[in-house]
């Protein structure tokens, strides 16, 4: 601040007083004593946000070397914004609040840090503000941060947002995870309760009077009707990702030297056990069509059931995307996003460098979502087939789409040509494709085809049993997908491929021919009347 060390100095004053209770001042008969009265210092700070002006002062030092050193602190603090009037208004908050409280005046290092970030001088940021501010400058893809923001919003916020950066302990996240898991026994009981209540609310048995059974379900139904939503619990996988994020803030607040230690990084989690891929083999297809349930979350077809969805898939226009992503473990938005610039006849590949997401409805081109996710990815000659097909498809389309809005136009009417935005998938306009329209797509064809159902990602699962299949082990696998690690793809589809040994063991020992029953097989497999490997008596 300019002129701030002229204005401002350490002096001595008495707090002797006389008979009517004042201070003595500098009336006081000792004053000249080198011993008599304590040190003060003073310091002219910025104008407050009114233009007040305003002084630090501080007295009670009995020794001037103590006086001068926090007169220097003072000033040095003083110096940190330079010609920053916010900066200077900053400062100056501060030391005034310092000067009625006699707080303990900071390390000018320490300041220098949180002015540099734009947060609170005197320590008192809240986890909350904290939290806004990390996001407000957070450069990740915008599908990430509302993932973030969701986390924050919904549990951080709520739980912690209150308590200061700088005091979070282990016990105060433990505590937010300890109510989460409380709060999902209270949602898991109003669940149970509600699904209970819906069933009251179906229809009794034939032959009960109509006005009996409109009464009865009036009644039942206005009791649902007060019952509280359905509601998803936050299982171990979401709790590890709310940890992530405020993990990654508290990072970012170290890294910023606001504080030394994480908190979330010494919380203990259950793991989130990673859904493991299970064949549709034939037994499981038989109990789900007598129940109606799936037996695991990530269910992959048998390389014949994917045969008879592509069978079936053959006559629509999206085929070709179904090919490629069931062969190739390509993820739906890098399918989506996959451009002809990046497709190589010649060399049977394709480079997988964009995709698109959806943010809330609206898609988005973005990266893929990891730095192995983006690669070569190598085709076999029936795929780069069905693609050059594809592409004359396209340009098909685009001909015909063009001729018809000439047609429209010359008629006075406005029709705008085929898009061309280069990618290999589009709608019949040329314009991107949206990613749940092949979901949709998917669901439709996979249905038509009477086969068990999977979600449209679980191709990409698929494509991992394609290598097992096909002679290839995990590595291969793990290669194929493009994951990061082996860890990753070893954890999801070990069983997987577990299984596929064991069906390939037995079509293997199945496909030598024998002229008679060979010793190995069942006795129980015989049939009435035959001979059983052992001969008449």
């Amino acid at each position: 601040m300019p002129g701030s060390r002229r204005a401002g100095g350490i002096s001595k004053r008495c707090e002797c007083r006389g008979t009517d209770g004042k201070r003595l001042g500098t009336n006081c008969p000792q004053l000249s004593k080198r011993s008599h009265g304590k040190h003060r210092v003073s310091q002219e700070l910025p104008p407050d946000a009114e233009g007040n002006r305003r002084r630090f002062q501080r007295t009670g030092y009995e020794k001037v070397t103590d006086a001068q050193k926090d007169l220097d602190r003072v000033r040095a603090i003083l110096d940190l914004p330079g010609d920053d009037e916010d900066g200077l208004r900053r400062v100056g908050d501060l030391l005034d609040e310092l000067s009625t409280t006699r707080g303990l005046i900071p390390d000018p290092t320490e300041v220098s840090r949180k002015l540099g970030v734009g947060i609170p001088l005197d320590g008192k940021m809240l986890i909350g503000d904290w939290l806004d501010q990390v996001m407000a400058s957070k450069a990740t893809r915008t599908t990430t941060n509302h993932g973030y923001d969701s986390h924050i919003r919904v549990h951080l916020k709520p739980a912690i947002g209150h308590l200061r950066l700088d005091r979070l302990g282990v016990g105060h996240v433990e505590d937010m995870f300890n109510a989460i898991d409380d709060r999902n026994d209270v949602i898991a009981a109003e669940n149970a309760a509600r699904r209970e209540q819906v069933a009251r609310c179906k229809r009794g048995k034939p032959g009960a009077p109509k006005a009996d059974e409109r009464a009865r379900l009036a009644a039942e139904r206005a009791k649902l009707a007060e019952m509280p939503p359905f509601r998803r619990i936050t299982g171990p996988a979401t709790k590890q990702a709310i940890r992530r994020t405020l993990r990654m803030a508290l990072n970012k607040a170290i890294k910023k030297q606001l504080i030394t230690f994480n908190a979330a990084a010494h919380v203990e989690l259950a793991a989130a056990a990673r859904p493991k891929g299970l064949l549709w083999t034939e037994e499981r297809v038989t109990h789900w069509r007598e129940t109606g349930v799936k037996p695991g979350p990530v269910m992959v077809w048998t390389p014949a059931q994917l045969g008879a969805f592509l069978d079936e898939a053959e006559s629509d226009r999206l085929y070709a995307f179904f090919h490629l992503i069931s062969h190739h473990g390509l993820r739906r938005g890098e399918g989506v996003g996959q451009g002809w610039v990046d497709f190589s006849p010649t060399r049977k590949e394709i480079r997988v460098a964009a995709e698109i997401v959806v943010d809330g409805w609206t898609p988005i081109e973005t990266v893929p979502k990891t730095d192995g996710s983006v690669g070569i990815v190598k085709l076999d000659a029936g795929t780069v087939r069905v693609l050059l097909q594809h592409k004359e498809q396209q340009q098909r389309e685009r001909e015909e789409w063009n001729a018809r809005a000439a047609e429209v136009r010359a008629a006075g009417k406005k029709a705008p040509d085929w898009v061309d935005t280069g990618k290999m998938f589009t709608t019949e306009d040329g314009s991107w494709l949206h990613p749940d329209v092949v979901s949709k797509a998917f669901r439709r064809i996979s249905d038509a085809a009477g086969l068990p159902p999977i979600n449209l990602r679980d191709l990409r699962h698929g494509a991992a049993a394609l290598v097992k299949a096909g002679g290839g082990d995990i590595h291969d696998a793990s290669k194929k997908l493009r994951h990061s690690t082996i860890v990753l793809t070893s954890d999801t589809y070990m069983e997987l491929f577990e299984e596929y040994e064991d069906e390939l063991a037995e079509k293997s020992a199945a496909a030598v021919p024998r002229a008679r029953r060979p010793r190995d097989e069942d006795p129980s497999a015989a049939q009435p009347g035959t001979d059983n490997g052992q001969g008449s008596a």
